[in-house]
């Protein structure tokens, strides 16, 4: 067998083009897919530079990640999720997409478009994209609000409703007349599909893969798990239906068994890889010429889905009885289309119901629409707070009473870490000035007479109007470690000796807001693990002063502090540094080398020979020669592991 050149030259294209859109999607703090879509078009025929040979091979590697993604989306789906926002989802997701599709066929009705064409464009456009929202929910640390659960519950009816439309668009064109009975064709074989793999969900997989399990095998674990993402989907495609439907049903399948969690968690970084091949390809088959030639489509797209979309989700929220602001931020929030409509028009072009025009401007759409969806959620809700704000006659610059405050504290953020604080301050009669972003909560403490501003945070201007200049003391309580970041930043130049406590949810967050100049940084791990520690420690009715002393020594560990000395009638662990010699551990990860299983020490800060320090490194962080290594354990450990870094030579430790 002799190996094609020019494939692995595409090959390695595709993937540099992967790496290269994901970098700028990176930095720009874009989706990722964004990414990826940007990057194939750089590798596309039909654009200037360097180009695959053939994209129709590609495409084949598309449809594999296609499988693996709708496969990961059925392991995840749980009707759970549906029943906490009720009615609004179960019944209103489906209304909008019906009310989309109406839309999309009134367009095309007054543009001319034929029928099929309008009923296409109105399904592709009904689509948001759970990933890039939920994505976005995250990053603004608002997925557990109330606007935020309604938009997830109707995404997730939306993944749902595309497997029902993957099944159903290859039979529209039975809608003339005479040929309805291709639909219900294809719904009732639909069903003969689906009943028998809810049966084999719980009867057949579970048992298989707890036999699976047991083996401790994790090549054969995921071998099993994609077997059975694949092979269904290859049934479903032998019956006349989707390969995406057949994976998604496995996903199903593999979601009632207890062993959900670990297949995804193996089949995650499987999926992303095809997924990218998946979108580079996507934006390889970008026509940017044909785009142009075809502005007025992409402009009546875009307006369905920025204009169109806002208006019809608006109405169908607030229908269910929601307040008309949390509707108004769910249609912001649904003003984009993903990658399930890049799998829609996919399905309509195979069938012949699109053209190619159809097929361009659904990509171009989808690009245009996401990088609108982003500035619109991040700058919209601000607005639409101000003005609910306003009409409700709550001052929104000033706090409650309009007088100055001298050594008050400055709460930034009032969810549930925020609220307990300002809870605290107000048993003690403590003066304090709650700074928050949600309108709603604003709402509820200026009905209560506390003082608070709306507005986020890291604004130096709003901070500046909390009087964070004459403030005693500061608490940040914001989820996002960006914002958090800034807000400290902010604080520290509008008052120099002023106490800033933040929260942060990991080490390097909480490195960056001790950088930033936060006095003091709260680690929800580590103080849980404290505290885990002190009470397990306590039951066993252990010497309080060897207790202590061990979690001063624990938590001097865990923020890398130099460490105190140890206390006579006992061995406590101890901090110290070692330099990573040639041999031993050189080269390998920390994974690798599993530090901690075989030494029982903890790797706290990884010091580079240039100077950089990382403190509680990755998994994935590599010893290099010449790294300084502070590592946390009992003398015997680090004597263990010394010998082991120093490649079997024990010259001593190197004590902090």
């Amino acid at each position: 067998m002799v190996a094609d050149p020019l494939f692995f030259r595409d090959l390695a294209y595709v993937f540099v083009a992967a790496v290269i859109g994901g970098g700028l999607a990176r930095i720009g703090r874009q989706p990722l897919i964004l990414g990826y879509v940007v990057g194939g078009m750089l590798i596309s025929p039909l654009t200037p530079g360097p180009a695959v040979s053939d994209v129709h091979t590609f495409e084949l590697f598309a449809e594999i990640g296609v499988v693996l993604l709708m496969f990961s989306i059925g392991i995840e789906f749980s009707l759970q999720d549906l029943l906490r926002v009720k009615w609004v989802a179960i019944l209103g997701g489906p209304l909008g997409i019906l009310l989309s599709v109406a839309l999309g066929l009134g367009a095309g009705s007054l543009l001319g478009w034929p029928v099929l064409q309008g009923i296409i464009v109105g399904i592709v456009v009904s689509v948001a994209s759970t990933m890039v929202l939920a994505r976005l929910l995250l990053d603004r640390g608002e997925l557990h609000s109330r606007h935020g659960r309604v938009m997830i519950a109707i995404t997730l009816v939306e993944d749902l409703a595309v497997v029902v439309l993957i099944v159903l668009i290859p039979a529209l064109g039975a809608l003339e007349p005479g040929r309805l009975l291709a639909i219900g064709h294809a719904l009732a074989l639909s069903a003969a599909i689906l009943v028998p793999f809810f049966y084999v969900a719980a009867k057949v997989v579970p048992p298989l893969l707890t036999r699976v399990a047991r083996t401790r095998s994790q090549e054969l674990f995921l071998l099993v798990a994609l077997a059975l993402g694949v092979g269904t989907a290859a049934i479903t495609h032998a019956a006349g239906l989707s390969l995406a439907l057949g994976a998604f049903l496995a996903g199903l399948v593999v979601s009632e068994s207890e062993y959900s969690h670990e297949t995804l968690a193996r089949l995650l970084p499987l999926r992303d890889v095809f997924v990218a091949f998946f979108f580079v390809t996507v934006g390889a088959l970008v026509n940017p010429r044909a785009v142009v030639e075809n502005l007025p489509l992409l402009g009546t797209m875009l307006a369905l889905i920025l204009v169109g979309k806002l208006v019809i989700w608006t109405v169908v929220v607030a229908a269910f009885g929601h307040p008309i602001w949390t509707a108004l931020l769910v249609g912001i929030g649904l003003t984009q289309i993903g990658e399930f409509s890049f799998i829609l028009i996919q399905v309509a072009r195979g069938a012949g119901h699109v053209g190619d025009d159809v097929y361009n401007a659904t990509l171009a759409a989808s690009l245009l629409s996401i990088l609108l969806n982003a500035l619109m959620v991040r700058y919209l809700p601000q607005w639409i707070g101000r003005a609910r704000l306003a009409r409700a006659g709550a001052a929104v610059d000033a706090p409650a009473d309009g007088q100055p405050l001298e050594r008050h504290v400055v709460l930034c953020g009032f969810g549930r870490v925020g609220s307990a604080v300002g809870e605290a301050l107000a048993t003690f009669g403590t003066p304090y000035v709650v700074i928050e972003s949600d309108p709603d909560i604003v709402k509820g403490l200026k009905a209560r007479s506390v003082r608070c501003l709306f507005g986020d945070a890291s604004d130096r201007r709003i901070l500046e109007v909390a009087g964070a200049a004459r403030a005693g003391l500061a608490v940040v309580a914001l989820p996002e470690i960006e914002r958090g970041h800034l807000a400290v930043r902010h604080l520290k130049a509008l008052n120099p000796g002023l106490s800033v406590l933040a929260r942060a949810p990991n080490a390097d967050g909480r490195q960056r807001l001790l950088e930033a100049g936060a006095t003091e940084v709260i680690q929800p791990e580590l103080e849980a693990a404290s505290t885990l520690i002190r009470h397990a420690l306590g039951r066993l009715e252990l010497p309080r002063d060897q207790v202590r002393a061990y979690l001063e020594r624990f938590r001097g560990a865990m923020e890398a502090q130099p460490a105190a000395a140890s206390p006579s009638g006992g061995a406590l662990p101890e901090i110290h540094e070692y330099s990573v010699g040639e041999d031993g551990l050189a080269g390998q990860s920390l994974r690798e080398a599993r530090i901690r299983e075989r030494f029982g020490v903890t790797v706290i800060a990884i010091t580079r020979s240039d100077g950089e320090t990382t403190l509680h490194p990755s998994a994935e962080a590599r010893l290099r020669p010449g790294d300084r290594v502070r590592v946390f354990g009992l003398p015997e450990q680090l004597s263990a592991f010394l010998q082991e870094a120093r490649g079997g030579h024990e010259p001593g430790p190197d004590p902090v």
